[in-house]
């Protein structure tokens, strides 16, 4: 059995993903056998001071610990542990991937945006897609936005923005970035009739969960409209202690919304489909990819939240 194992830094929130790696015939597929998630809230740092404080710092290099114990545990044979936008802007991201090497002999990786998209795309969630319709793929994390333009199954752009689910809540989000996102959104779907939308991010899927839509079936755009003028009326407290959400998801789910409803009001988008895969799952994925036959397909087995 292959077990590999997928670590995502963050700006909300750091992840770990264990699987289970099998192969049938002309067919592999992964199974998640454990997921963990540690919200740090790094972007709280990076984004308003530039850097990761001491006291987050060991906070995170004792859930680097953890998870190489874990992973031990487990004997995973291969991982890929990747940083996003709260350690790329964070002027002390290179000490920090030395000492994660040094304290818990993990390699770390702070990816670019470019790079961040092409792991998301890693997922090939276009295989499910209709021929006849084109997508906008959104994904939304705590720093940044990651959008891709699907025609006829095959990426024709890429582009990702400083706009994210921390950044509002630190209003650290820039009207030029959202301008920016406007625009390039603008153009590169300008040509495309029947234009559809994938939504990917754990606020997505929550948001998703709680609609109480069929798998498989489209969020609405007016059901999405509906559940953010919802939320948006309880107080934090209220979505923690009337709607049952976990602390850390209460506040970001609501500006997460925001990004959503503005794309597909800015694109006509009618549909949001939620297939309910990340970051992990992504890099899961590329070291699939990366290691094993690489025109065979890659299924997951198991949906996480």
């Amino acid at each position: 059995m292959l077990r590999y194992a997928a670590i995502d830094i963050g700006s909300n929130a750091v992840r770990l993903l264990i699987a289970d790696i099998t192969q049938k015939g002309n067919k592999i597929s992964f199974k998640k056998t454990t997921l963990v998630r540690v919200p740090l809230r790094l972007g709280d740092d990076a984004f308003l001071d530039q850097k990761i404080s001491d006291r987050k710092i060991n906070d995170l290099l004792k859930t680097m610990n953890a998870f190489k114990n874990l992973m031990d545990v487990y004997q995973v044979q291969k991982y890929l542990a990747c940083a996003t936008s709260a350690m790329r802007e964070a002027a002390n991201g290179q000490e920090i991937i030395a000492l994660v090497k040094e304290k818990a002999d993990l390699d770390l990786e702070i990816i670019q945006g470019k790079r961040e998209a092409h792991i998301i795309y890693a997922n090939h969630i276009e295989e499910n897609l209709d021929i006849n319709k084109s997508y906008l793929y959104i994904d939304v994390g705590g720093g940044s936005t990651e959008l891709s333009v699907f025609v006829n199954k095959v990426p024709v752009a890429s582009r990702s923005f400083d706009i994210g689910t921390i950044r509002i809540l630190d209003n650290q989000d820039k009207d030029e970035i959202w301008e920016e996102m406007r625009l390039w959104i603008k153009e590169e779907t300008k040509e495309h009739k029947n234009l559809a939308g994938i939504g990917t991010g754990g606020n997505i899927n929550k948001l998703f969960k709680m609609s109480n839509e069929k798998e498989g079936m489209p969020l609405s755009y007016m059901k999405l409209k509906s559940m953010y003028n919802e939320l948006n009326g309880y107080s934090l407290k209220e979505r923690i202690t009337v709607l049952g959400l976990n602390s850390d998801r209460a506040d970001v789910i609501v500006p997460a919304a925001e990004i959503f409803i503005t794309i597909l009001k800015w694109t006509g988008i009618k549909e949001l489909f939620v297939p309910r895969v990340g970051m992990v799952d992504g890099i899961i994925n590329l070291l699939i990819e990366e290691n094993l036959v690489e025109d065979k397909p890659v299924q997951d087995t198991l949906h996480g939240d």
